[in-house]
């Protein structure tokens, strides 16, 4: 009863910016680590970056720099905040969280819908 809402997708030239939001709701004990991971038509599932409870994040190599992860724990609420896009960035974009839920605090990973971003001229 645990479910993770993606907002933010769309279509976006090369060197442009985009900003995805990831919000968690139901029956929620507590949120931990939190992120977002991509994936291209025939490709694996790769994890862009992550964010643990008090901010610690990381960064796929190949977006350092460009991409931003950032949370809001009041709205159990991820971000990516995605500049400078390029081409090969064009993934369908999950995000992730690890979360309690109530009433038995089981921890699970749950994962969003996906949002499909797409950096093209």
């Amino acid at each position: 009863q645990v479910q993770l809402v993606e907002s933010g997708g769309g279509l976006v030239q090369p060197g442009g910016s985009l900003r995805l939001s990831c919000a968690a709701s139901g029956r929620i004990f507590s949120v931990g680590a939190m992120g977002w991971f991509r994936q291209a038509p025939g490709n694996q599932r790769e994890l862009v970056a992550d964010i643990s409870s008090v901010g610690g994040t990381n960064y796929a190599d190949s977006v350092k720099g460009r991409f931003t992860i950032s949370r809001d724990n009041a709205k159990n609420t991820v971000y990516l905040q995605m500049n400078s896009l390029k081409p090969e960035d064009t993934a369908v974009y999950y995000c992730n969280a690890q979360v309690q839920a109530m009433p038995y605090r089981a921890l699970s990973n749950y994962w969003g819908q996906g949002t499909q971003v797409t950096v093209s001229s």
